[in-house]
């Protein structure tokens, strides 16, 4: 099994990279928190894989961080979520925030994350509250500056990850929230807005 990849970024998108090792390209699925944290095509990456071997399939899932790697497999365990639906939930929330949302039985937050409904969140939190004691939450994470919405808050966290510094992605963020307060849900455009914000 690949566990750990060294090698050049060839590409890079929000939910794919391909990095090359040995001459050989490997395309690995990647979480959008993956895809910020990763430095420039044509340097060098490193990632913590998962290999998801299937009867006619064989998929790489590659991880910046390890503890984001350790939830994704911790998810796999779960009926009905699949290496696809689990790549999706840390992209919708970072991984500090889906540990403490398991631990505390936050099923509202759980349920605004793409393809997870409230019984989904129900098992999610009855099969892993007490399997996640080894995660271990940042101290900073439980005196945050006010919450901007999930959105805002991974939006926040994306452009930190992409060399911003903190003030400067803050005053981005809360400035488009306060133009277009309809984008506190919506991840995507709200982290674009926020970069053409900054430029």
């Amino acid at each position: 099994m690949i566990a750990h990849l060294r090698g050049l970024l060839l590409t890079k998108a929000p939910n794919l990279a391909v990095v090359e090792c040995a001459g050989v390209g490997y395309e690995l699925a990647i979480s959008v928190s993956t895809y910020t944290a990763l430095p420039a095509e044509g340097t060098e990456a490193k990632l913590h894989i998962h290999t998801h071997v299937r009867e006619d399939q064989l998929a790489l899932f590659g991880f910046h961080e390890i503890q984001e790697k350790r939830l994704f497999e911790k998810l796999l365990t779960i009926s009905g979520i699949g290496p696809k639906l689990a790549i999706t939930v840390l992209s919708g929330i970072s991984s500090d925030r889906l540990v403490a949302a398991i631990r505390s039985g936050d099923h509202a937050t759980l349920t605004k994350i793409p393809g997870i409904g409230k019984k989904t969140a129900e098992r999610v939190v009855l099969e892993l509250k007490d399997k996640l004691d080894d995660m271990a939450i940042p101290q900073s994470s439980t005196h945050a500056a006010p919450s901007h919405g999930l959105a805002g808050d991974d939006a926040l966290s994306a452009l930190t990850n992409l060399g911003y510094a903190r003030p400067q992605a803050q005053r981005a963020v809360d400035s488009v929230l306060e133009r277009e307060p309809s984008l506190a849900s919506d991840f995507e455009a709200l982290f674009r807005a926020a970069m053409a914000a900054m430029r």
